[in-house]
């Protein structure tokens, strides 16, 4: 027999294809991230309620409730949080640490979803006794860390337990914090990460914790993001939990290992947008 060696000169070598397609992919992330990562990003997504502090305990716990609040449209979830920055007289370190009883009454109208006054008085609470011990926010997560952990999932079951800890504690408020023991993808929670672990020149996220690591982050798992990734084949487990949150870091730590989670830009910009893919141009490097 035989062989055609013009045709098979053709048919590219599937490692190469995979690696042009893979590097195809890439390039398209990397150039949304450049595109959404940049200062005019923050204006109208929630991060920007801790941008308007300066002091680092008032980033920690604004990024904390922004974060926590951050469902239906960003519109809504910005004007919620301000308004809940104010009523704290925007400064809440000195507001967890201080307040009286008349200051904690004048929370009481304050309410967004499912999230109202006797949960706000339990994070309230909870701020008041942690800060009452500790300097930073950051240890709470960190100390669940062992020094083999490749991700924060044990991260965020430690501050789950520690948040709930309190005796005190309404069984009523644990949905608005998620632990992967529920399965959860811990979507706000990683967001919150994000914002307080990742560091670059752009300015976005603040880079003031340092006891995580940006390669151990998760990617947050929104509704867009969670639909750009399954369109690009980054993501094919049915359920959306923190099993999904893994399968997609994972993958986009063939990018990047040291930052996978920067492309929660690219990803986020791309599904709020309604970005077109060029869908044509990439298959799933995670066959």
């Amino acid at each position: 027999m035989i062989r055609n060696t013009d045709q098979e000169s053709q048919t590219p070598h599937p490692k190469n294809y995979f690696r042009k397609v893979d590097e195809t992919l890439k390039n398209w992330l990397d150039q949304k991230v450049n595109e959404f990562n940049n200062r005019e990003f923050i204006t109208s997504d929630p991060i920007s309620i801790p941008h308007a502090f300066s002091k680092k305990q008032d980033i920690e716990i604004a990024g904390l409730f922004a974060a926590v609040l951050a469902w239906g449209l960003r519109k809504t979830i910005i004007s919620k949080s301000s308004e809940l920055m104010k009523l704290m007289d925007d400064s809440l370190y000195d507001f967890v640490l201080n307040h009286s009883k008349k200051e904690l009454k004048a929370l009481e109208g304050f309410k967004h979803r499912t999230f109202n006054y006797t949960d706000l008085l339990y994070f309230v609470s909870f701020l008041n006794h942690y800060y009452g011990q500790n300097e930073s926010l950051e240890d709470a997560f960190s100390n669940g860390l062992q020094p083999e952990d490749e991700n924060v999932g044990n991260a965020l079951t430690h501050f789950h337990n520690k948040f709930f800890a309190l005796d005190w504690a309404p069984h009523r408020t644990r949905k608005h914090v998620a632990t992967p023991v529920r399965k959860s993808a811990c979507k706000r929670l990683n967001m919150y990460l994000r914002w307080m672990v990742r560091k670059d020149e752009n300015g976005v996220d603040f880079g003031i914790w340092n006891q995580i690591e940006p390669s151990q982050l998760l990617c947050p798992l929104d509704v867009h993001v969670e639909k750009i990734a399954r369109s690009l084949g980054l993501l094919k487990r049915k359920q959306t939990d923190f099993q999904a949150a893994l399968e997609l870091t994972e993958n986009l730590k063939k990018f990047d290992p040291m930052d996978p989670v920067k492309y929660d830009f690219a990803l986020f910009g791309a599904g709020v947008l309604d970005a077109k893919l060029p869908l044509t141009n990439f298959v799933s490097h995670a066959s």
